[in-house]
């Protein structure tokens, strides 16, 4: 198990690191890998930076607690994920092109051909925070499992985790990134299929499982007891706040640069293609994996919620398979925190310090430095990974979608409603968490709303037609 473990883990070491021999010295080669990664590359690498641990340990904790209710996290996240793509990735390839920028923010911030200086640096700012945050509950996510299977201190798996995202991103900035994400996407879908077929053959097949899951009681209601509305008022209302948790995608500085990183825009299509199939099958199966834990692990009460997958694999599973599982998860872990990093790293250097630097060493030092931060934070972290992913999530969704999406749509937003954009969009999505709505509708919602709304009314204020302005 061990041996196996640490095969996997060196192999994407030692992939990530290899890539230093395309290394150009530059800051555009470090932070968008020259604009020259195949489709599917970029593809791979955005779902394997978006599935996450969040996918190994909290969706399927969430699954374990809820049921087949949680099937509108799968359906929703998706459909909105794709329908958020439809005009969007494409125009922020070529923004990304036309303005020369090296980070998400700076791209946004040149999007019509004038520096937005005020906005970048509030856009710095937001996404050193929630993506430190989001980093470090990917940590966190990697330590659960090394601690339920090798029964490792809590501490060492951000600690293991962090070195080796440093060691190669520091070799290769986002094309190492990129191209262990590819390699670690293949290792994810091969763990969760094989538990998935593991598990489903255990209980006695698909139509066992099926009646064993409806000894639960309400495991196989279609939408969650406790709503804001009642009946199916609240079930609908629940599964399109779902799908706003796809549309988020289009906020995440750290999945967007994979696409902003494309070596032609022409050939957007062929990169979601990439993208969206192993996307749907990998959260297919996951979901899959989150309702046959319930049944294998049945006592709800013994055990964090969060472990079931490393549970249900050493339960079911030889060792050397363990560690293919475990490698799966850590593979997750580590995809999305050196994704996270670079996001900001490119941030610190790119949208906030006064004086841009060219200098690769100053670029790298900053990167040891964000990923220093981010082991602390998961060494003192106390909160879920399925919360802490989901605020950060929503938070940077709330804050960038809006404005992204009426940018992509030909709408020309001033610099100072561009700021109350982001800002209301932003505090309506903490105040929905804060007073625990969230539960109900995933906060991401309001949030990217609000700052939809407020592009509308600060267009009529300042007196220029709306319909103009979003069809232009």
């Amino acid at each position: 198990m061990l041996l196996s473990f640490l095969f996997f883990l060196s192999l994407f070491a030692a992939v990530g690191i290899s890539s230093y021999r395309k290394s150009r010295g530059t800051k555009k080669d470090y932070y968008l890998a020259s604009q020259d990664v195949s489709p599917m590359l970029v593809g791979l690498s955005a779902v394997a930076t978006n599935n996450s641990g969040y996918m190994f340990i909290g969706v399927i904790g969430y699954t374990y607690a809820t049921g087949l209710a949680s099937i509108w996290l799968m359906l929703g996240w998706i459909l909105g994920d794709f329908l958020g793509s439809l005009w969007i990735h494409k125009n922020l390839r070529e923004a990304a092109r036309r303005s020369g920028e090296s980070s998400y923010a700076g791209v946004l911030a040149c999007w019509q051909g004038t520096r937005f200086g005020v906005w970048q640096k509030l856009a710095g700012v937001l996404s050193l925070l929630f993506l430190l945050a989001y980093a470090s509950a990917q940590l966190v996510a990697g330590s659960k499992a090394l601690y339920v299977v090798l029964e490792l201190p809590i501490w060492s798996g951000a600690v293991i985790g962090g070195v080796i995202v440093a060691a190669y991103c520091l070799a290769g900035g986002i094309r190492a990134s990129i191209w262990t994400d590819a390699a670690q996407s293949l290792v994810m879908v091969v763990a969760m299929g094989l538990l998935l077929f593991v598990a489903t053959q255990s209980v006695g097949g698909v139509a066992s499982a099926w009646q064993a899951m409806g000894r639960v009681e309400g495991f196989l209601n279609w939408y969650p007891q406790d709503l804001l509305l009642p009946g199916l008022a609240g079930g609908i209302l629940f599964a399109l706040s779902w799908l706003f948790a796809g549309i988020s995608v289009v906020g995440q500085p750290h999945v967007m640069v994979r696409f902003m990183a494309l070596n032609d825009s022409r050939r957007m299509l062929h990169a979601r293609c990439w993208y969206y199939l192993w996307f749907t099958v990998f959260y297919f199966m996951a979901t899959g994996v989150g309702m046959l834990s319930r049944i294998l692990l049945s006592d709800a009460g013994a055990f964090d919620a969060e472990l079931a997958l490393p549970m249900m694999a050493m339960e079911l599973l030889p060792p050397v398979l363990v560690g293919l599982v475990l490698a799966g998860i850590f593979a997750a872990t580590m995809s999305t925190a050196d994704s996270l990093v670079l996001s900001c790293s490119a941030a610190l250097t790119h949208d906030l310090l006064p004086q841009r630097t060219e200098n690769t060493r100053m670029l790298k030092l900053a990167t040891l430095g964000i990923t220093s931060a981010a082991v602390g934070w998961a060494l003192l972290n106390k909160q879920s990974v399925f919360s802490l992913v989901v605020m950060s999530w929503s938070a940077l969704a709330s804050a960038f979608a809006p404005l992204l999406m009426v940018l992509a749509a030909g709408g020309k937003p001033s610099q100072r409603l561009a700021v109350v954009m982001s800002v209301l969009g932003l505090v309506t999505a903490l105040v929905w968490r804060w007073v625990g709505w969230h539960a109900h509708v995933y906060e991401g919602m309001p949030g990217i709303l609000m700052g939809l709304l407020v592009f509308v009314v600060g267009r009529v204020l300042e007196r220029e037609p709306v319909g103009r302005a979003v069809n232009a």
